[in-house]
């Protein structure tokens, strides 16, 4: 079926591009070899990658939800083994890692030419949720906020358990519409230390989980104002896919753009007008984590009960990764 035949809704977005190089060593330790931390079962039977398909999946049918990888992540054979189970067409290759502002316009660009009236969601492939059902009601609110205000981008964010330095921060500001629990946002903090992310959570700061959803044309726009040359760069790739330029533009674009964070280079040059299009809806009741440290992810097995498992991890002859069951079934079970 040619892009345009395609019919539109909504859509997801999967990033699953970053290295993850600060794991790496306690991956080793765990499975006996490296494994960028998104395609690892630290618990359970499933990769963190696996479980944010099956979260996404609560919403978004499997052909409309496309996830971003590195193209040196294929080296690995459990890599080929999760990815090897969407379809093709849904998996977006980036030939490197230009952090996260790249990794979530290419697979953008992809899903804007077969869905150009999507309502898209993006979800970062390295968050630990324990209420899947209520995170994907949260969500669920974004979606039809952004459906009923267009110009709208809402992200999701997570009530704090404590000041973190590693996390970014949403400082909300007054209710943004009568009907909806979505507030309007006062200011996006990136990555504060200790001190003033405590000063912030007494203001009512929350984390922010990079989890957002949003109109395409309306995210591009922001991308044009805040960063003109970033714009330019991925329209040439969306004007060349579908054609036999497709691979070579890719080729060249990516070796010449800058690595591009999308918080902090991004949001962060957005101006006071601008910011009144992005809202925030509060995840209430949602044990939220970003498993990007070692410590982390030890707290947060060692407050559930559940890190003498992860020493049952084990890499398999063929190269994938055995565990123990879901950690989500063991806590429904007392474990």
């Amino acid at each position: 079926m040619a892009y345009g035949e395609m019919q539109s809704g909504r859509c997801g977005i999967v990033l699953a591009g970053g290295d993850g190089r600060r794991l790496r060593p306690f991956i080793r330790r765990l499975a006996g070899y490296d494994l960028p931390k998104q395609y690892m079962s630290f618990i359970g039977t499933r990769s963190m990658l696996e479980h944010t398909w099956g979260r996404a999946e609560r919403l978004i049918p499997a052909e409309r939800l496309f996830t971003i990888v590195a193209r040196d992540h294929l080296n690995h054979a459990e890599v080929q083994r999760q990815v090897g189970m969407r379809a093709a067409v849904t998996v977006v290759v980036q030939p490197a890692n230009r952090e996260t502002g790249p990794g979530i316009l290419l697979p953008l660009m992809h899903l804007h030419k077969r869905y150009p009236d999507a309502t898209v969601a993006v979800f970062p492939s390295d968050h630990f949720i324990l209420e899947e059902g209520l995170f994907a009601a949260h969500v669920r609110a974004a979606f039809e906020l952004v459906e009923r205000a267009p110009e709208k981008i809402v992200f999701l964010a997570a009530e704090p358990a404590g000041p973190e330095p590693e996390y970014g921060y949403i400082l909300p500001d007054h209710a943004d519409v009568a009907w909806h629990p979505a507030r309007s946002i006062k200011a996006f903090i990136e990555k504060p230390e200790t001190r003033m992310a405590a000063r912030f959570l007494k203001l009512g700061a929350l984390w922010n989980t990079m989890v957002m959803v949003f109109r395409p044309e309306t995210l591009i726009h922001l991308v044009r104002l805040s960063n003109p040359a970033l714009h330019r760069s991925f329209q040439r790739i969306f004007n060349a896919l579908g054609t036999a330029r497709e691979t070579p533009v890719v080729e060249r674009i990516y070796r010449d753009i800058p690595s591009v964070n999308f918080s902090r280079d991004l949001l962060g040059a957005i101006d006071v007008y601008t910011r009144g299009q992005l809202s925030v809806v509060p995840m209430k009741g949602v044990f939220w984590s970003d498993w990007g440290s070692e410590q982390r992810i030890q707290s947060v097995l060692r407050h559930y009960g559940l890190h003498d498992r992860m020493h049952g991890v084990r890499q398999a002859a063929h190269g994938s990764v055995v565990s123990a069951p879901d950690a989500a079934s063991m806590l429904a079970a007392g474990l």
